[in-house]
């Protein structure tokens, strides 16, 4: 039989991978963004780490909604769709790579 729904802890293991990744934005963002403040450089230089953070805070809000979302595809078979999450970690990151940029190029 092939069934595309495993018995093991795949969904669950990618949940984690999803809340580490969403801490890591939102707690890396504000303590970058409180960095950069504290050096005083224009406050427009945290506005990257700022968006980090909510990218982080807003895919930490949506990990219950996407789990359920990927159990009930995977047990009824439908097409998963992530697209936003990923979209929002990649902004998330972006904006960190961004900030990293300004900082340096500001000091």
């Amino acid at each position: 039989m092939n069934n595309l729904w495993d018995e093991g802890l795949q969904n669950e293991r990618t949940r984690l991978a999803w809340m580490r990744t969403a801490a890591t934005l939102a707690v890396g963002g504000l303590g970058a963004g409180g960095i950069v403040l504290r050096t005083g450089v224009q406050p427009a230089v945290a506005f990257p780490f700022v968006l980090a953070a909510l990218c982080g805070a807003l895919l930490l809000s949506r990990i219950g909604v996407r789990y359920r979302r990927v159990q009930r595809a995977l047990h009824e078979g439908l097409p998963l769709d992530d697209r936003a999450d990923a979209v929002i970690a990649w902004l998330g990151t972006m904006a960190v790579a961004a900030g990293a940029i300004g900082f340096v190029l500001t000091r």
